[in-house]
């Protein structure tokens, strides 16, 4: 994928569906919810591959990313944990990394963490 080029509609329609069931103020089925948020780790891993950054969406899944150290195990040097309403905003494109960081809706420590350059994945209108 060149830069600027967007994934194909599969995950735009996933993420419209979520963001649908946020803005009504409920929760998508956890069953789609979760196939949105195993979606955007994998665009994420192809963005940035590589694995000195974990980035934990509990329960649904966790990626590595980021070029650098390889993480092996334990608690990694730089992490990034949310839930998966605010990585479906994220990816979206209807919120700002710093606006759920100053939130306290994300979490992110160790070098390389930021993730902030890589969002949003696609355009939702």
């Amino acid at each position: 994928m060149t830069p600027g080029e967007e994934p194909d509609g599969e995950l735009r329609a996933m993420l419209t569906e979520c963001l649908g069931y946020y803005q009504a103020g409920g929760q998508p089925p956890r069953a789609t919810e979760k196939a949105a948020v195993k979606a955007i780790l994998a665009e994420l891993s192809t963005r940035a591959p590589g694995h000195s950054v974990e980035v934990r969406v509990p329960p649904h899944a966790a990626v590595q990313v980021v070029a650098g150290v390889r993480h092996r195990r334990g608690t990694p040097p730089a992490l990034v944990q949310l839930k998966a309403a605010t990585l479906v905003r994220l990816a979206a494109g209807t919120q700002t990394w710093a606006d759920a960081t100053a939130a306290g809706e994300l979490r992110a420590s160790g070098e390389r963490s930021d993730l902030s350059h890589l969002f949003p994945l696609v355009t939702v209108s």
